[in-house]
């Protein structure tokens, strides 16, 4: 039987990558719940957001919250997902922080330095799928 050393260049590999996985994981979770509360907060007291501002996609807010909300609970899976090592999820991953990405971009004009923040953190999640898909290639 052929073993390693602990300290090899494949060891350090997998376990970078797993620490990607786990920090994409962790973020994706912070994230839905993040969408989930937003989207509570735009259905049941929608004057909280901005309504006064007309723009091309001008969506009623109660639908941007369920919206968020389907986002949330989606995303919460795919996060679980990642924490348990799941190889779908790193691409559902990506797929989901996406699609939160561009909803969160559309609702800009309503709530926009919160929207901004959720942005930021779909990026740091699409960042750690991509690099662990990069280092699945040990």
């Amino acid at each position: 039987m052929t073993t390693t050393p602990s300290g090899s260049p494949q060891d350090k590999t997998r376990a970078r990558a797993s620490m990607l996985t786990d920090f994409a994981g962790v973020m994706l979770l912070v994230l839905s719940a993040f969408q989930i509360l937003e989207g509570i907060t735009a259905v049941a007291e929608d004057d909280i957001f901005v309504r006064g501002i007309s723009y091309v996609y001008n969506v009623d807010v109660s639908t941007w919250g369920w919206i968020h909300i389907v986002l949330g609970v989606i995303g919460g899976a795919v996060g679980a997902g990642l924490l348990t090592q799941q190889s779908w999820a790193r691409i559902a991953g990506i797929g989901i922080a996406s699609i939160s990405a561009i909803n969160n971009f559309l609702f800009l004009p309503h709530y926009p330095l919160w929207s901004i923040v959720l942005i930021a953190f779909d990026v740091f999640v699409i960042w750690a799928c991509c690099i662990q898909i990069g280092d699945d290639d040990y």
